[in-house]
């Protein structure tokens, strides 16, 4: 689109040098009403040539305006995405932080109804003892003081 409207507008500029050319100086207007065939021939086309380069000027000129105008938009919706993104990941931090640490649960402790300990299975290591207030010597067998 770029190279279109560059090339129009390079157009517009000749045609605009050219026909100051025609209209400013004598020599140069009597050698193009000499191809053109008579004066009023020349200016006509001149002004057909004029109409026709300012009207795909004016649409280039529109429709890279259009152009930019939605890559704009699109541009703008993003950024606007990205913010709200932004936004809420920073709330989330904030309730977050305003939040109060997770503590453990608190509130009535129920027992089983049958004891889970001592076992009575006496080939469990934690069997019951028979005599709970006896002290359980060393399983090295060695007999130092407490």
């Amino acid at each position: 689109m770029l190279a279109l409207k560059r090339l129009v507008t390079i157009l517009v500029m000749l045609f605009l040098v050219l026909a100051l050319l025609i209209l400013l100086l004598p020599s140069v207007q009597t050698s193009f009403v000499g191809m053109a065939g008579s004066p009023e021939s020349l200016y006509y086309s001149l002004l057909v040539a004029a109409v026709v380069l300012l009207g795909l000027h004016l649409l280039t000129e529109n429709l890279d305006s259009t152009l930019l105008r939605r890559e704009m938009a699109a541009s703008d919706r993003k950024i606007n995405e990205l913010k709200a993104r932004l936004y809420d990941h920073q709330m989330e931090q904030q309730r977050a932080a305003e939040r109060p640490p997770v503590s453990p649960r608190t509130g009535v402790t129920t027992y089983p109804d049958q004891p889970l300990y001592p076992q009575s299975d006496p080939s469990l290591s934690n069997a019951p003892l028979q005599q709970p207030t006896t002290i359980i010597p060393p399983a090295d067998g060695s007999t130092r003081p407490l």
